[in-house]
């Protein structure tokens, strides 16, 4: 049995045909695995041989490797990170950095984070509050100099704060960003904040009193941003490399947008849901607080590992004991500052959706275990749950709570396996029967996937059921006429816009192509 070395002399560990040893962390030979000791290498196989079966009602189980189920969810390449008693135990990377590709995903291909860069820029912010260059209770707009946020009847009592803006109780709106396509006009972060053109996402504002509810908002992140660099007088990637990511050996790690050349060759290609690549590899985010990270599984572990050794007060680097257990804090009904707390337990989280890139994290601060996925695909969260989970199981996470199998998860299966026709016979079955946590948007993610793979005709059958299933969504109608109309069917798409406009008069989407069809709408 080979035992562990030090951290300067990590120990290699290889299986499989494509195994490459990493002999230390300089290494110029970039591996796709990486185990802390043997007995890390026996725990890894069992992580992946305990992903949870297929279940089919009256069939047998039917258990699929990783590789399997990469394959069978279209996702090329995957990463991840696990650590355990506040160390990485071990890393390993499978498949390609782009799809129908040869190059294989290793531990030092980036990938995009998305929203985890929010928890991430929220460690930096609060580094900055300790540092006494901003409070976390002020107005936002006494540090805002280049933009304000406008003042309504919603802000007349109560502000809009650095707290608030950090655990999404800011009542501010803009969900997320699409991101620009590489060479397209990328606008300023006022003209985002604005949202004025090149930007392609509505202006950020208050609709909501703030502290009086929970609702995430990318828009206030990106008043984080420019607030830290219009006090700090540096660009954005700057302050975080100062703040965070040097300090925590990142060495992977940039919120530069575009990123240089010499990083962006080490880029996974985004994927969408039908397995085709993003045109030009990746969208570029002047978002960058809320979706600007580009990084690795194990330097976003390093972030989880410093979180969880600062509550325990053995170390500063970037925050104090006292900021970190504030920040580990619900503010608002689910977040602490900057990360998702879970309730009743030491569990933090974050995860991430970027242009054809899914991101989870998952850690627990008291014992210094947990894990990071990232795949180039936007069908990564159809697999997270499952890996996650045998991560959980494999280091008897006791505080972890699987998410039971969603209805989506389960139709999504059944269409790729046995065809629309049985998926499609599975949940309307489960509807009349009564079954819980139905919703429209399970057909409405699995119609757009079948869009997205040329399959326009079963996206419509997909989307006819679900406006039959739910008759007063509105959404589900605009889906509707959305492939209706791809398919050429353009009399049946207007029917199904003037019925979405009539379930909801504020369907802007509606009456912008009713407009464009020659529709008049009296909008």
């Amino acid at each position: 049995m080979r035992r562990p070395l030090s951290r300067l002399a990590l120990v290699a560990v290889l299986f499989g045909s494509g195994g490459a040893a990493l002999a230390a962390e300089g290494t110029k030979k970039p591996a796709t695995q990486w185990m802390a000791s043997a007995a890390q290498t026996a725990r890894a196989a069992r992580v992946e041989a305990g992903l949870a079966p297929i279940v089919i009602e009256g069939e047998k189980p039917q258990s699929l490797t990783l590789p399997q189920w990469m394959a069978l969810y279209r996702i090329p390449g995957l990463s991840i990170a696990v650590f355990d008693k506040h160390a990485i135990v071990w890393a390993r990377s499978y498949g390609v950095k782009e799809a129908g590709g040869s190059e294989p995903v290793t531990l030092e291909t980036l990938f995009q984070a998305g929203s985890i860069s929010k928890p991430v820029t929220a460690m930096a912010a609060l580094h900055f509050v300790e540092a006494g260059k901003w409070s976390l209770d002020e107005n936002i707009n006494d540090r805002l100099r280049s933009w304000k946020l406008p003042e309504n009847d919603f802000t007349k009592e109560q502000k809009v704060t650095l707290r608030r803006l950090l655990s999404h109780s800011a009542g501010t709106t803009v969900h997320g960003f699409p991101g620009y396509a590489v060479g397209a006009p990328v606008p300023t972060l006022v003209q985002v904040l604005e949202g004025v053109k090149p930007a392609n996402t509505s202006p950020v504002r208050v609709d909501l009193i703030p502290g009086t509810k929970t609702r995430y908002s990318g828009g206030g992140t990106s008043i984080v941003q420019l607030m830290m660099v219009d006090q700090l007088q540096k660009p954005f990637p700057q302050i975080m490399s100062e703040a965070v990511l040097k300090p925590l050996g990142m060495t992977q790690s940039s919120y530069e947008q575009p990123l240089p050349p010499d990083r962006a060759a080490r880029t996974a290609t985004g994927t969408y849901s039908g397995g085709k690549s993003v045109a030009g590899r990746w969208h570029v985010y002047p978002e960058m607080a809320a979706a600007g990270l580009w990084t690795t599984p194990s330097d976003l572990a390093r972030v989880a590992l410093e979180v969880s050794k600062a509550k325990a007060g053995k170390s500063t680097r970037v925050l104090s004991q006292a900021m970190t257990q504030q920040m580990l804090t619900k503010q608002s009904e689910t977040f602490g500052l900057g990360f998702q707390v879970g309730p009743g337990t030491n569990e933090f989280r974050h995860g991430g959706s970027d242009e054809g890139f899914q991101a989870a994290l998952t850690s627990f601060s008291d014992t210094g275990s947990g894990v990071v996925v990232m795949a180039n695909s936007d069908n990564g969260f159809l697999l997270f749950d499952r890996l996650i989970a045998s991560v959980a199981s494999e280091y008897g996470w006791t505080a972890f709570k699987p998410e039971p199998e969603s209805p989506s998860t389960q139709v999504d299966v059944l269409m790729r396996l046995k065809g629309v026709d049985t998926a499609l016979a599975w949940y309307t079955a489960k509807h009349a029967a009564g079954m819980k946590g139905l919703e429209s948007g399970h057909l409405n993610q699995l119609g757009y996937r079948l869009l997205g793979d040329g399959k326009g005709s079963d996206a419509v059958r997909v989307f006819e059921t679900n406006v039959k299933l739910f008759p007063t969504d509105a959404n589900a109608y605009d889906s509707l006429g959305e492939a209706q109309l791809q398919q050429g069917r353009k009399e049946e798409a207007i029917a199904s816009y003037k019925k979405s406009l009539a379930l909801d008069a504020g369907n802007a989407n509606a009456v912008k192509v009713l407009e464009k069809l020659g529709v008049p709408t009296g909008k």
